[in-house]
């Protein structure tokens, strides 16, 4: 479910503006438009921000493309150890859910963890996914 790149987790302002210039709107146009590395790096120079923002930010876009996964709940999963559906797709759900639970009792980041049986479902639909982003 595309969001717009605005409201993306890790889109830093100069690079949304950036990236509505070039007539990129939503998520998902954000996530193919950042997919490979040489991508990442070409938009990092012309917005004059690291690499990292932009692959942070592509990172969330890919994360994005599963229901019930939002900003609350991706920083959740990354603070847990996973940024990006191709890793989500190799969890073991109850351990990740495990892992959600302790980082969120350390770090109070969302009021509740998502229920085993959404991080089975996210955990699921990731494994019918094709990868987002490239390394």
């Amino acid at each position: 479910m595309a969001i717009p790149v605005g409201k993306l987790k890790g889109m830093s302002a100069q690079l949304a503006k950036i990236v509505r210039q070039q007539g990129i709107t939503n998520s998902d146009q954000y996530l193919a438009a950042v997919k490979t590395k040489a991508q990442r790096k070409a938009l990092a120079q012309m917005a004059g921000v690291d690499e990292a923002t932009v692959r942070e930010a592509g990172n969330r876009a890919d994360l994005n493309r599963i229901s019930g996964i939002g900003g609350v709940y991706s920083d959740l999963l990354e603070v847990a150890g996973v940024d990006t559906v191709a890793e989500l797709k190799n969890r073991n759900a109850a351990n990740l859910h495990a892992k959600m639970t302790e980082v969120n009792a350390e770090k109070n980041l969302t009021k509740r963890v998502p229920p085993l049986s959404l991080v089975e479902t996210w955990v699921a639909t990731a494994k019918t996914m094709e990868r987002g982003m490239e390394y």
